[in-house]
């Protein structure tokens, strides 16, 4: 069962860890008990050679210390490393999952970019999973100070009730900085995620942002977007620097308090010097197990932060619900009566191995129907049907639907690999060749002594606009499904080349169902049919050439 919320995250990352966790806590408790013993073991040497002076004593003594110090080492040693394999081991886990929901389209209340996904999937994973170190820590700094105070309470209850007053009083006091630290974290999360998903589009667009002179604009708006970042970092470095000074603070004055009083105790003769050397000891060490025990709130703050963030992307629904049928054999597309975004009861028909192109005069009408037919819009969120093969999409399962129509956006997403890769990426294409020759890739390929094996950075940042834009048509034609669906293949490369890469692709799919939605008029030629999308709605089709010569607005709109 998938996490739903943050405090179902990190219960689920705390169950399953709880052996890890339980083996974690002892060896760390060990840790800290050993480190407890060893200024009552100096306390109980004093104190014992003070009244027997004897090498054998000494001895003695000196043998004890040394097995406390060596369950220190070795109880620290091997406790860490438990609880940090854990830690990574689930910080893994978080991230794949994180991963896995990213890459599926989902029904998103939160608006959330691939850069802010991708900073859920790293930094908060890993700030999630350290509630598996946070909690034993935190148990074995509370067993160090109820030692503390049970020992010093033996040798006096005013010692004991001062080291535990103290220590309630250091808490509730550092409770409220904590909370404030917690909210302040996912504020700034999420303004970091947000300029990580801005940097990432700026990358992206880098050379279109060039070729009109928008990068000043765009680095401006980053820039915004890094300051607000900036701010918040600063804002909640200032809470952490106020609560690690109020948290030092506290446990010096406690620790004081213990050594002034046991030195007056034993100015008065109520203890021993022996117990005075144990108390003082104890004020010092106590500080350690304090300071850690009065950071603990803050991390499980963060943790919580982080894993609040991560269940928007956990939480996110599936989009369409799995159905247990498959499109059937054919190739037909209809959209029946669609009303979503600025579609306004759109219906229309195209048949098994039909060209169809789609000319939206909004740019938005054609991005809302791009997203219902990719699936990428979950049914309950738009009126009417789209039917596949005469069978209602929303019955069928996401993975069938695609295998049998495939839908290339117009920004479709270039991978850090190589050419072949990013063509074919299951390496079980047939047509990877054609693909290449219908995209006019080849000159691309040409290009490289390695041809198709050929290295792309990522995004295809070593390729122009036109050059990432015909890859991802490749790909697309690469992948022969029964029904394509392509959004502006060719916005970005020159006309000549639109023209004969339309030419290529009704060659290449005759015989398959083609939708091109485009302005671009060599598609709208090469199409069998026209569907004028306007408003919302089809309001004309014909031929490319009839529709110019008896519809003036479509001739206004395509012809300019």
């Amino acid at each position: 069962m998938t996490p739903r919320t943050g405090p179902e995250i990190l219960r689920t990352a705390l169950r399953r860890n709880a052996r890890a966790m339980t083996w974690g806590t002892v060896l760390m408790g060990l840790y800290q008990a050993g480190e407890t013993a060893f200024p009552i073991a100096l306390g109980l040497i004093v104190e014992h050679t003070m009244r027997n002076r004897n090498l054998g004593s000494l001895g003695l003594s000196i043998a004890a210390l040394a097995v406390i110090i060596t369950t220190v080492s070795l109880s620290w040693r091997f406790g860490m490393r438990v609880l940090q394999k854990a830690n990574t081991t689930e910080a893994h886990r978080w991230r794949v999952r994180v991963a896995a929901c990213g890459l599926q389209p989902v029904a998103r209340d939160a608006d959330l970019r691939s850069g802010e996904v991708l900073t859920i999937a790293t930094e908060d994973a890993d700030q999630t999973a350290d509630i598996i170190e946070v909690v034993p820590l935190l148990i074995s700094s509370l067993v160090a100070v109820l030692i503390a105070a049970v020992t010093l309470g033996m040798a006096s209850v005013r010692l004991g009730l001062l080291v535990i007053v103290g220590t309630v009083a250091i808490l509730s006091a550092l409770s409220v900085l904590s909370k404030r630290i917690g909210a302040g974290t996912r504020e700034q999360q999420a303004r970091v995620a947000r300029a990580g998903a801005k940097v990432a589009d700026l990358i992206l667009g880098l050379r279109p942002l060039h070729g009109f002179g928008g990068n000043r604009a765009a680095f401006r708006s980053y820039r915004t977007v890094s300051e607000e970042a900036r701010h918040q970092a600063i804002t909640v470095a200032k809470a952490n620097g106020a609560y690690a000074g109020t948290a030092l603070a506290l446990n010096a004055i406690l620790a004081a308090a213990v050594t002034l009083t046991a030195g007056r105790l034993a100015f008065q003769g109520q203890i021993t010097i022996g117990e005075l050397v144990m108390a003082v000891g104890l004020a010092q060490f106590i500080m350690e197990p304090l300071k850690l025990f009065s950071e603990m709130p803050k991390y499980v703050m963060v943790a919580r932060a982080s894993a609040d963030r991560m269940a928007l992307v956990l939480a996110a629904p599936p989009v369409p619900p799995p159905g247990p049928e498959r499109p059937a054999a054919g190739g037909d597309l209809e959209v029946d009566r669609v009303r979503y975004g600025s579609l306004r009861e759109l219906s229309f028909r195209v048949s098994a191995a039909e060209f169809v192109a789609i000319a939206a005069y909004q740019p938005r009408a054609a991005a809302d129907l791009a997203s219902v037919l990719a699936l990428n819009v979950p049914p309950g969120a738009y009126e009417g049907a789209v039917r596949v093969s005469g069978q209602d999409a929303a019955d069928l399962p996401i993975g069938a639907v695609r295998e049998h129509m495939l839908v290339n956006p117009c920004d479709g997403e270039i991978f850090a690999g190589t050419l072949r890769t990013n063509i074919d990426p299951s390496g079980t294409s047939r047509m990877v060749a054609e693909a290449v020759e219908a995209s006019l890739l080849t000159d691309v390929v040409a290009l490289h002594r390695e041809g198709l094996d050929h290295s792309v950075r990522d995004r295809g940042a070593n390729l122009s606009g036109g050059q990432r834009q015909r890859l991802s048509l490749a790909r697309a034609l690469a992948a022969d499904a029964d029904i394509l669906v392509l959004h502006d293949p060719t916005t970005a490369v020159d006309a000549v080349t639109e023209q004969l890469i339309a030419r290529n692709i009704t060659d290449l799919r005759r015989g398959r169902t083609t939708i091109v939605i485009t302005s671009s008029p060599a598609f709208l030629d090469a199409a069998d049919r026209v569907l004028v999308l306007d408003d919302g709605a089809i309001t004309a089709q014909d031929t490319h050439r009839n529709l110019l010569s008896t519809n003036k607005d479509y001739r206004l709109a395509i012809a300019r």
